[in-house]
């Protein structure tokens, strides 16, 4: 179990815009629970959002109006017989807060006011909710979470991740009419998320590393050419002067496959890393250092994948970061990473 402090910080690498200062106060504020940490978070964020103003789109309107606008609907005001009233039913373009994010924001607002959190959070959050009049609600069990940003709507890229997180936690379970909050998320975004920070944390604390995922192309043999090879794509890549290191990161609840009554190291993750390793030695040639680490989040089973190998003349090895405790323990471990390949101290605190 990650620990709740532990998630604001993922959280602030994973979107860096929680460093800000009107976000200082989350930071020194202890959470019963992850939901306490989102309100926290969902509250300075729509309270910021509000003084900005709610993003607002054109969407079409269909009324009947005493004053003709836009577009008459001479058919439907005949069925509805309107113009007994003088009335005509018109279609316009409203440019109106009731946008498909200020619907995420405002039902997960009331989603958290339904759990389990504190009476002055959710005081705090009927107040905002205020601001929403205009903005229906939406069934976020049926939401498309895939948007485009752009300079008009940015400021609520962090909003939608953290209403993403948070109804994949909230929605979870329900016990006589209220939400409980059952284990954050699922495994696939801890592991999406967990991945991001890791990258988050080398850019900013080692950006003399270049840290970036990284395409690595397979190196065929002369002509030989096939579409149906997939891609390999790494999590995180860094690189200085002659090295480069690899870096997969896993979260899984268990590290380990078992095998005929004995653990050992997933074989499909050694596999991939290897490969990942040889086609990167073979691209960048014999006057690089290429090496990869699966970076595996420390389960709860006694025995936890610690290990260096020396294979084929590249070095892999197997590492767990236990996040269930003090954030600069977990630091630490980050910063040993690099500090032992490369030799590197953290560019920035």
């Amino acid at each position: 179990m990650i620990p709740v402090k532990n998630i604001y910080y993922m959280l602030s690498y994973a979107f860096s815009i929680l460093r800000a200062d009107s976000y200082k106060k989350v930071k020194t504020e202890a959470f019963e629970n992850a939901a306490e940490l989102f309100a926290a978070i969902l509250i300075n964020g729509i309270t910021i959002q509000v003084k900005r103003g709610l993003g607002r789109e054109y969407v079409e309107a269909t009324e009947s109006l005493s004053m003709p606008k836009g577009k008459l609907d001479i058919a439907e005001s005949i069925r509805k017989q309107t113009y007994l009233k003088k009335r005509l039913v018109c279609s316009y373009d409203d440019f109106s807060p009731d946008t498909r994010m200020n619907r995420i924001l405002k039902s997960s607002a009331i989603l958290l006011i339904h759990s389990d959190i504190s009476k002055p959070r959710r005081k705090t959050l009927r107040h905002l909710m205020n601001y929403f009049g205009d903005v229906r609600e939406i069934d976020l069990r049926t939401v498309d979470w895939s948007f485009r940003y752009h300079r008009n709507n940015q400021s609520y890229q962090m909003l939608m991740a953290i209403c993403f997180l948070l109804c994949r936690g909230l929605l979870q379970t329900k016990s006589h009419g209220s939400t409980k909050l059952m284990d954050f998320i699922d495994e696939q975004h801890k592991s999406r998320l967990y991945e991001k920070f890791l990258l988050a944390y080398y850019r900013r604390h080692f950006p003399q590393l270049s840290p970036q995922p990284l395409q690595i192309p397979w190196q065929l043999n002369e002509e030989s050419k096939d579409a149906l090879l997939p891609i390999m794509q790494t999590d995180i890549t860094l690189s200085h002067n002659n090295k480069l290191l690899i870096i997969d990161a896993k979260y899984y609840s268990h590290a380990l496959q078992s095998q005929y009554d004995k653990q050992t190291i997933r074989s499909a993750h050694l596999y991939q890393i290897f490969t990942y390793v040889k086609n990167a030695a073979v691209l960048k040639g014999t006057a690089h250092e290429v090496a990869g680490l699966l970076l595996y989040a420390k389960t709860d089973d006694e025995l936890t994948p610690n290990s260096t190998y020396s294979m084929s003349g590249n070095r892999i090895s197997v590492e767990s970061l236990d996040l269930n405790q003090d954030f600069a323990h977990i630091s630490n471990h980050l910063n040993r990473i690099a500090k032992e390949f490369f030799g590197l101290e953290p560019a920035l605190p």
